[in-house]
């Protein structure tokens, strides 16, 4: 794996099959996980005993870490579920020798246990990841979740994880109080999330980029994306679909 060092100082790595890296490198991978995914979902639920959390796609693991450190420190009643598909199980594999941040470090146990169990169990906190298709695991899954992190490569690179067709399943599993955080602004990527019931709001802040939340809930603190001026101004604007992709 090639591992490169952030702007907050924190390693993330570089995929050749995506020609992506897995964070952004200038608002750093630390940073990017916290403001763009972690602050908004647990403040949306700050009220949740329990949290269900759904990561997409596991990766380097940062959301998921960065959600057991958020939690030790500012919810440490609540207990979590989080299921994470991915498609790399050599990655999963290979993140023992990760250099993580040094916060990340009272889990080195749980990392152990997820790169060679496939997850962690402890009276506070369930963790699966799947070594799968993110498409087929979505499918799948059932039941009622409370936090979708969409943190798939982008949708230049990895379309399929940003069609309207799959927000179809993120929307059918977020429920009417679920809420989905993505580095994503693409309009494309809000009209999807828009034709499937969702209302879209800007997450903006200082030290990082222009993010996106989405819910069926009406959030104060957030501005709220008009979709209906967005596509009057952009006529010919259309959401990914499955049939239009070549797979």
């Amino acid at each position: 794996m090639n591992w490169v060092q952030s702007e907050d100082g924190s390693y993330t790595a570089y995929s050749s099959e995506y020609d992506e890296h897995y964070h952004s490198t200038k608002d750093g991978a630390l940073n990017e996980s916290l403001r763009k995914h972690i602050e908004p979902a647990f403040a949306l639920h700050r009220e949740k005993d329990h949290l269900r959390l759904i990561d997409i796609c596991f990766g380097l693991g940062f959301n998921t870490l960065l959600s057991l450190y958020y939690r030790d420190t500012y919810y440490p009643n609540m207990t979590l579920e989080i299921y994470s598909p991915e498609l790399d199980g050599d990655l999963v594999a290979s993140l023992i020798d990760f250099p993580y941040p040094d916060i990340f470090e009272p889990y080195r146990n749980v990392i152990n246990d997820i790169s060679t169990l496939g997850g962690y169990e402890d009276e506070r906190t369930v963790i699966t990841v799947d070594i799968m298709d993110a498409r087929v695991a979505m499918r799948a899954l059932e039941e009622e979740w409370d936090v979708c992190y969409q943190d798939a490569f982008s949708p230049q690179t990895n379309p399929i994880l940003w069609t309207q067709e799959y927000f179809a399943d993120v929307a059918r599993l977020m429920g009417e109080e679920g809420i989905v955080t993505t580095y994503s602004t693409a309009l494309a990527t809000r009209l999807a999330l828009y034709e499937n019931g969702f209302n879209v709001y800007l997450n903006t802040g200082e030290g990082y980029r222009n993010a996106t939340i989405a819910s069926r809930r009406i959030f104060e603190g957030y501005e709220k994306v008009d979709m209906a001026h967005k596509i009057g101004c952009n006529p010919f604007i259309q959401s990914l679909r499955d049939e239009n992709l070549v797979l």
